[in-house]
Protein backbone atom coordinates (compact mmCIF):
# COMPACT_ATOMS: atom_id res chain seq x y z
CA UNK A 1 0.00 0.00 0.00
CA UNK A 2 1.02 3.59 -0.61
CA UNK A 3 1.87 5.53 2.51
CA UNK A 4 3.19 9.03 3.10
CA UNK A 5 5.35 9.49 6.18
CA UNK A 6 6.18 13.03 7.24
CA UNK A 7 9.00 14.15 9.48
CA UNK A 8 10.94 17.24 10.42
CA UNK A 9 8.35 19.21 12.32
CA UNK A 10 9.03 20.65 15.71
CA UNK A 11 9.59 23.79 17.71
CA UNK A 12 11.84 26.51 16.37
CA UNK A 13 12.54 30.12 17.23
CA UNK A 14 11.45 32.93 14.96
CA UNK A 15 13.98 33.43 12.20
CA UNK A 16 15.02 29.81 12.27
CA UNK A 17 14.65 27.04 9.74
CA UNK A 18 13.06 23.64 9.45
CA UNK A 19 13.18 21.02 6.75
CA UNK A 20 10.14 18.83 6.39
CA UNK A 21 10.36 15.51 4.61
CA UNK A 22 7.68 13.35 3.03
CA UNK A 23 8.69 9.80 2.25
CA UNK A 24 6.43 7.81 -0.03
CA UNK A 25 6.47 4.08 0.45
CA UNK A 26 5.30 1.55 -2.05
CA UNK A 27 6.51 -0.59 -4.89
CA UNK A 28 7.08 0.81 -8.37
CA UNK A 29 5.49 4.18 -7.70
CA UNK A 30 5.71 7.32 -9.80
CA UNK A 31 5.14 10.62 -8.04
CA UNK A 32 3.29 12.91 -10.42
CA UNK A 33 3.13 15.84 -8.04
CA UNK A 34 3.48 16.77 -4.41
CA UNK A 35 1.81 19.45 -2.34
CA UNK A 36 2.55 20.88 1.07
CA UNK A 37 -0.36 22.52 2.83
CA UNK A 38 -1.00 23.76 6.33
CA UNK A 39 -3.94 24.14 8.64
CA UNK A 40 -4.62 26.10 11.81
CA UNK A 41 -7.81 25.93 13.87
CA UNK A 42 -10.56 28.13 12.51
CA UNK A 43 -8.94 28.66 9.13
CA UNK A 44 -9.16 26.96 5.78
CA UNK A 45 -6.33 24.75 4.69
CA UNK A 46 -3.73 26.78 2.85
CA UNK A 47 -1.67 25.31 0.05
CA UNK A 48 1.90 26.35 0.69
CA UNK A 49 3.79 24.84 -2.22
CA UNK A 50 3.41 22.48 -5.16
CA UNK A 51 5.91 20.64 -7.27
CA UNK A 52 5.17 18.74 -10.45
CA UNK A 53 6.88 15.93 -12.28
CA UNK A 54 8.27 18.37 -14.84
CA UNK A 55 9.99 20.29 -12.06
CA UNK A 56 7.65 23.26 -12.06
CA UNK A 57 6.89 24.72 -8.67
CA UNK A 58 4.29 27.05 -7.27
CA UNK A 59 4.24 28.85 -3.95
CA UNK A 60 1.74 30.74 -1.90
CA UNK A 61 2.54 34.41 -1.53
CA UNK A 62 3.20 33.81 2.15
CA UNK A 63 5.89 31.28 1.27
CA UNK A 64 7.66 32.92 -1.65
CA UNK A 65 11.25 33.73 -0.93
CA UNK A 66 11.28 31.71 2.28
CA UNK A 67 10.18 28.18 1.44
CA UNK A 68 11.57 25.79 -1.13
CA UNK A 69 9.87 22.60 -2.27
CA UNK A 70 11.80 19.78 -3.87
CA UNK A 71 11.27 16.19 -4.89
CA UNK A 72 13.87 13.44 -5.01
CA UNK A 73 12.38 11.13 -7.60
CA UNK A 74 14.94 8.40 -6.99
CA UNK A 75 14.04 8.22 -3.30
CA UNK A 76 10.37 9.14 -3.76
CA UNK A 77 10.85 11.68 -1.02
CA UNK A 78 9.77 15.30 -1.06
CA UNK A 79 11.02 18.15 1.05
CA UNK A 80 9.90 21.54 2.20
CA UNK A 81 12.77 23.73 3.31
CA UNK A 82 11.46 26.56 5.43
CA UNK A 83 13.57 29.54 6.41
CA UNK A 84 12.95 32.85 8.15
CA UNK A 85 10.12 31.29 10.07
CA UNK A 86 7.68 33.45 11.96
CA UNK A 87 4.97 32.63 14.50
CA UNK A 88 2.44 32.96 11.67
CA UNK A 89 3.95 29.81 10.18
CA UNK A 90 2.80 27.80 13.18
CA UNK A 91 0.44 25.14 11.87
CA UNK A 92 -0.01 21.49 11.13
CA UNK A 93 1.71 20.79 7.85
CA UNK A 94 0.44 18.10 5.51
CA UNK A 95 2.07 16.40 2.60
CA UNK A 96 -0.04 15.11 -0.24
CA UNK A 97 0.95 13.54 -3.51
CA UNK A 98 -0.56 12.25 -6.69
CA UNK A 99 1.01 8.85 -7.16
CA UNK A 100 0.79 6.46 -10.07
CA UNK A 101 1.02 2.72 -9.72
CA UNK A 102 0.23 0.00 -12.18
CA UNK A 103 -2.32 -1.48 -9.82
CA UNK A 104 -4.22 1.66 -8.80
CA UNK A 105 -3.49 4.21 -11.49
CA UNK A 106 -3.08 7.82 -10.37
CA UNK A 107 -4.41 8.44 -6.87
CA UNK A 108 -4.07 11.24 -4.34
CA UNK A 109 -2.60 10.30 -0.97
CA UNK A 110 -2.23 12.29 2.22
CA UNK A 111 0.12 12.14 5.13
CA UNK A 112 -1.05 12.45 8.71
CA UNK A 113 0.57 15.82 9.25
CA UNK A 114 3.47 17.16 11.25
CA UNK A 115 3.32 20.03 13.70
CA UNK A 116 5.40 23.15 13.27
CA UNK A 117 5.55 25.64 16.11
CA UNK A 118 7.47 28.90 15.83
CA UNK A 119 8.11 30.84 19.01
CA UNK A 120 8.78 34.54 19.37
Amino acid sequence: QIQLDESGGGLVQAGGSLRLACAISGNAVVVNSMTWSRRVPGKEREVVANIYNNGNTKYADSAKGRFTISLDKDKNTGYLQMTSLTPEDTADYYCSANVYTWREGSVDYWGQGTQVSVSS
